[in-house]
């Protein structure tokens, strides 16, 4: 237990933690069979495991010592021509490389948020993303998100209320997490032009942008305006390779990048050089656009499937979101007297696991509401987990 009498700062008050990463060690706990829909992260069999393995195994000069703070130059190359062939064209002085999505999204709160600042985050958002705003003192916005993702013509309206402009605005744009839904290219341009107008940065987080497995691409906000300087783009290998290796990179405006050496070098002045050079390797072997091809229609086909479960196990008792990639369903019940975070106990007993909707509001809102998972399991495994989600459900209303 914690000795109050210690000289804590008192941003240690607003180290809130992550329910989602907490539930890595309570499923550890657990000695019966559960159907695992909580962590957002590609399954074992959909990790490229071999072939990382063996890139990870190989000799390299040097390969343990210190590395450059913006990231190993292979690394580096690598990126400039993914990025380039994806469309979304960048220089060096604009990448950055980070441990992990989580250490980029650290980085642009600590260079742009001040203590008290007001940052607009999505409603409901990524805990991690809100979690790491509050650590620097950030007064949160939540604006509301449809089936075209955050409601930009919402925010004037609530920024008025509130009786001061944002200093940041904090987004997931591309098969939002928790939602999946994607911010559509009219609000993307309207979000820009309010950034400019409040004089406030936009924190980008794309994660998921690589995982599209239906419909046609929406331009990113730098391809929208290349070289924005207030556009902060936060990418990361983790949901498109393996979470572990824990490298990303930011893409932001050169000017920013002897801040982000600065404030990177007071962190873990620089990422794992093994981990950097072995998805060094896996990229300029080629082997990105093949296990690309093998998991998307995989992922499709799971999210196809757990759509149909629902409609199965659910049917007009609970709505799903139907995203064009990434990891998540975002599922409401139609019923509001069903409180996910009451329900998460009965569910682990059943032998399922999901995150509640309360995890992603700043306000504790969507009480009605959870996120699942379909990336980390087979269709066959998807259909028990909804099935033991639906007596877990049945189990939890006996005892109301």
């Amino acid at each position: 237990m914690l000795d109050h009498t210690l000289p804590l700062a008192a941003r240690a008050d607003d180290l809130v933690g992550s329910v989602i990463d907490s539930s890595t060690s309570l499923l550890a706990r657990q000695t019966h069979d559960i159907v695992r829909f909580a962590m957002g992260a590609p399954s074992d069999d959909l990790m490229p495991v071999e072939l990382l393995d063996r890139f990870a195994a190989r000799p390299v000069p040097e390969k343990y010592s210190y590395g450059s703070t913006e990231g190993e130059p292979d690394l580096v190359e690598q990126i400039l021509k993914l990025q380039a062939e994806r469309g979304h064209a960048t220089t060096p002085d604009r990448v950055t490389v980070t441990t992990g999505g989580m250490q980029g999204l650290d980085l642009a709160f600590k260079l742009f948020v001040d203590p008290g600042d007001l940052v607009i985050v999505e409603g409901p958002t990524y805990t991690n993303g809100n979690a790491t705003a509050l650590s620097y003192g950030a007064e949160l916005l939540e604006a509301p998100l449809d089936e075209n993702g955050l409601v930009v013509e919402a925010l004037p309206d609530l920024v008025a209320r509130r009786g001061r402009t944002p200093k940041a605005i904090y987004t997931i744009p591309t098969f939002q997490n928790p939602s999946g839904v994607t911010l559509s290219l009219a609000r993307r341009e309207q979000l820009m032009e309010l950034a400019a107008r409040w004089g406030a940065m936009i924190i980008e987080d794309d994660p998921y942008g690589l995982l599209r497995f239906e419909n046609s691409p929406i331009p990113t906000l730098n391809e929208i305006d290349p070289g924005n300087p207030r556009i902060f783009s936060v990418r990361t290998f983790s949901k498109i390779l393996a979470p572990g290796l824990r490298v990303g990179w930011v893409d932001a405006d050169p000017s920013l990048q002897h801040l982000l050496i600065n404030a990177k070098q007071a962190m873990d002045t620089c990422t794992s050089v093994p981990a950097q050079r072995t998805v060094a390797d896996f990229l300029a072997g080629g082997h990105l656009e093949p296990h690309l091809d093998r998991v998307l229609s995989l992922y499709r086909e799971r999210k196809n499937a757990m759509r149909v479960a629902l409609d199965r196990h659910f049917g007009d008792a609970v709505r799903a979101t139907d995203p064009d990639g990434g990891f998540f369903l975002w599922v409401t019940f139609a019923d509001s007297q069903v409180d996910t975070a009451a329900l998460f106990e009965p569910a682990l007993a059943e032998g399922v696991a999901y995150i509640p909707g309360p995890a992603f509001s700043t306000n504790g809102n969507f009480h009605d509401a959870l996120r699942l998972c379909f990336a980390t399991s087979t269709p066959q495994r998807i259909d028990e987990g909804v099935a033991r989600l639906r007596a877990a459900v049945d189990r939890y209303r006996g005892h109301q």
